[in-house]
């Protein structure tokens, strides 16, 4: 695969095309035939009606206005109305539980596809095989089905894809005469020679110990052939203590241990570290095209164009790293009082037309195979879009969000390990006995 340089001109053309720095057309989506038939054989029928959706996140002027021009286009079809519910991410969690145990919630939601076996568990998302089974969803690759799909029944549709890859500090490695990194070892040394020039507050390569710490674990461990936890009969069984787990988590923890990240930001999750990075005290980090807006504009316009780029996470013995398989999907709330009007809705909106604009106006790869190809044909997107062709999921199972963000096992382990606290054979052997404990509870 290219390394992705991006240039002033490829920056503003993957902003435009992913809808991280510019809205997307003027024009809605014109109606298709088959939009047009359905209108008239089911707009009658739920007239009057309103539909309650939650959308994850900030909403942003991109986002906003695919969902104005997608909530448009369906009450045209439907005859029904769209209610719009933002929903900031540190406060989903809380909003998914208190409408799961109340019977209450929304009628169609945005949900991260690592938080649908935890819902489905709790009987909060309504099965919807038969969107999936036909039409243009059909087309969606089954083997981004693996957190959706649970005992043969589909519980939510991919509406975008997420991977990583290291963005860095261009003009830096320009002016320190720099060559990308091709292994980890290119990758340690281009992160001591920032902090060499730059001081030593700056992060070289930046530690993620927070709440999305496993993004970069992850990427770490599978890369060395490792994993967390594999179902073994109807049982989890822990792989922490594994050669290939400890070899992985090893070089996660020789960012901080070998002074490429400071001891003293053990904690920073994505955002912080994007926030540093702003301001000058990053050289490289793990994240995607999403951070490209947010950075701009912390940093009053001083950081875009040619003075960033991206470069795959490389492998220790060079290559690429394996990525982690992140995304967003729609599903049907459990206890929708619409359900038949909230399948519709995400029926339209998982479909080739608006799915694929959602996921190119809001920073995520299409899911649809067509579109992605296409997408990898830009040099600025090809990490990603390659990326996520082979990326991996975490364990599927409902309790892996507690293990993975509540109880924080592997963060918790990294810490006591950089800290001096125990030893990785220690930290990791009570960490696998944790994270069976968590993953095996009914």
């Amino acid at each position: 695969m290219r390394i992705a340089k991006i240039t002033a001109t490829t920056v503003t053309t993957a902003a435009l095309a992913l809808g991280v720095a510019a809205c997307g057309s003027g024009e809605a989506p014109k109606e298709t035939p088959s939009a047009a038939a359905s209108a008239s054989a089911t707009g009658p029928k739920y007239a009057g009606k309103e539909l309650t959706f939650w959308r994850l996140g900030d909403s942003n002027p991109a986002a906003q206005k695919y969902t104005d021009e997608l909530v448009a286009a369906f009450e045209q079809q439907t005859g029904a109305k769209v209610k719009v519910e933002w929903i900031p991410w540190p406060q989903v969690n809380d909003k998914f539980t208190a409408a799961a145990a109340g019977g209450t919630g929304p009628d169609a939601t945005e949900i991260g596809n690592d938080q649908v076996p935890l819902w489905q568990s709790q009987e909060a998302l309504e099965p919807i095989s038969d969107i999936v089974s036909s039409g243009d969803q059909a087309q969606i690759p089954k083997n981004l089905m693996g957190l959706e799909t649970i005992d043969g029944e589909t519980y939510a549709v991919p509406w975008g894809g997420g991977t990583r890859a290291v963005l860095y500090r261009a003009d830096w490695f320009k002016e320190l005469k720099i060559d990308v990194p091709k292994s980890w070892d290119e990758l340690v040394a281009a992160a001591k020679k920032i902090q060499e020039k730059k001081g030593k507050d700056v992060d070289g390569f930046a530690f993620n110990g927070g709440s999305d710490a496993n993004h970069l674990l992850g990427s770490l461990i599978w890369t060395a052939g490792g994993d967390y936890a594999v179902k073994e009969g109807d049982k989890w069984v822990g792989k922490l203590t594994d050669p290939a787990f400890k070899e992985g988590f090893a070089q996660y923890t020789s960012l901080v241990t070998d002074g490429l990240s400071s001891k003293s930001r053990l904690n920073q999750n994505s955002t912080d570290i994007r926030t540093r990075f702003s301001n000058n005290k990053v050289g490289m980090y793990l994240t995607a095209s999403w951070d490209l807006a947010a950075i701009e504009e912390e940093s009053k316009g001083k950081l875009k164009g040619d003075k960033l780029a991206f470069f795959p996470l490389p492998a220790k013995s060079g290559g690429e790293a394996q990525a982690f398989l992140g995304g967003n999907d729609i599903a049907v709330w459990g206890s929708a009082k619409e359900k038949e009007l909230a399948k519709e809705f995400v029926k339209l909106a998982s479909g080739k037309e608006w799915g694929v604009k959602y996921a190119t106006d809001g920073g995520l790869l299409p899911v649809y195979p067509e579109a992605l190809a296409k997408l990898a044909e830009d040099p600025a997107q090809a990490p990603f879009a390659a990326a996520f062709a082979k990326a991996k999921a975490f364990p599927a199972d409902p309790q892996w969000t507690e293990a993975n963000e509540t109880k924080a096992v592997l963060q918790n382990a990294a810490r006591k390990v950089i800290e001096g606290k125990a030893s990785a054979d220690e930290a990791l052997g009570a960490a696998n006995k944790e994270l069976e404990d968590i993953l095996n509870a009914s």
